[in-house]
């Protein structure tokens, strides 16, 4: 399997790992890829785990309660039967809260939007024609003071990373209070993955926040410094990888071999590491290599 570029971030309290074999146990098709502690970190020492679900890879961190998962990045499960979505429904409601009902719509004949006990957003939705290749879908929703500016943000996505497009646009015509012309809904590629993006005029009260992020697997230096430059936007939020772009979502800037210098001796590389804001490998090579 080719190393997936994008990987979708979630920051829980101290969840991480309960999380990850709950999503484990009720997806098929997935599983636990690692586990491993990163120690005296501001936040104490922290869970961090890889998993996967039905062939779309994830990592989550255990980080404290600085940051909490809202619905503003759900994830989209293109299901293949009516039956499916009503099986995955019922596995992820317990204890979870409805932000859209289960039930037929005009986009699809049977569709939900759950929000689960640990927060995260799940569309469960049978398309009866069209239906995506990939399975789990991250979905982008422009709120606040980001609304109307999913387009601007998708194409700016699309100019920076290879093998990515916009797609078909559905526009708001008529639905207050969204203005007309925005986008009710759109798929996007980029690096060759999907994505979703909407904008929502509605009275949300939450937008983009840390808590979700996207990991972005550099193969050295040149991409980081690249990616690095084009998505930085707040510099604040920069530390240890992380910038914020324009648009509101944070992504996380690093080596795709971050686990491999990160495990040579890590009661160096990690302070050396949260003491960086953009990652730069030959410093963090270095302090591995010091006795």
């Amino acid at each position: 399997m080719t190393k997936q570029k994008i990987v979708p971030h979630l920051w829980f309290d101290k969840e991480a790992v309960e999380a990850a074999e709950f999503y484990t146990s009720i997806f098929p098709d997935s599983k636990i890829t690692h586990k491993s502690i990163i120690k005296n970190t501001p936040s104490g020492d922290c869970d961090v785990v890889g998993f996967q679900i039905m062939g779309s890879n994830f990592m989550s961190i255990s980080a404290g309660p600085y940051f909490k998962i809202n619905p503003s990045i759900s994830f989209t499960i293109s299901c293949d039967s009516e039956k499916e979505v009503n099986e995955l429904w019922d596995k992820l409601s317990p204890d979870g809260k409805i932000l859209m009902k289960l039930d037929k719509y005009p986009f699809s004949p049977k569709y939900g939007w759950i929000q689960d006990k640990y927060g995260v957003s799940w569309q469960i939705i049978f398309f009866s024609e069209g239906k995506p290749k990939q399975k789990i879908i991250p979905h982008l929703m422009f709120t606040q003071d980001f609304c109307g500016r999913a387009e601007e943000a998708m194409n700016f996505y699309c100019s920076i990373f290879d093998d990515s497009k916009v797609g078909d646009i559905f526009r708001y015509q008529n639905q207050a209070p969204d203005r007309d012309g925005t986008v009710a809904h759109s798929f996007f590629t980029l690096a060759g993955q999907m994505f979703g993006a909407m904008d929502s005029a509605q009275e949300h009260k939450f937008k983009f926040k840390e808590a979700v992020s996207f990991i972005i697997n550099c193969k050295d230096q040149e991409e980081i410094d690249y990616y690095w430059e084009k998505l930085s936007a707040v510099p604040e939020s920069e530390q240890c990888g992380w910038v914020k772009d324009k648009y509101g979502p944070s992504w996380q800037i690093i080596p795709e071999n971050m686990g491999e210098l990160m495990s040579k001796n890590p009661e160096k590389t990690t302070p050396a590491m949260l003491k960086m804001k953009k990652i730069i490998i030959k410093d963090l090579e270095k302090v591995g290599e010091e006795k």
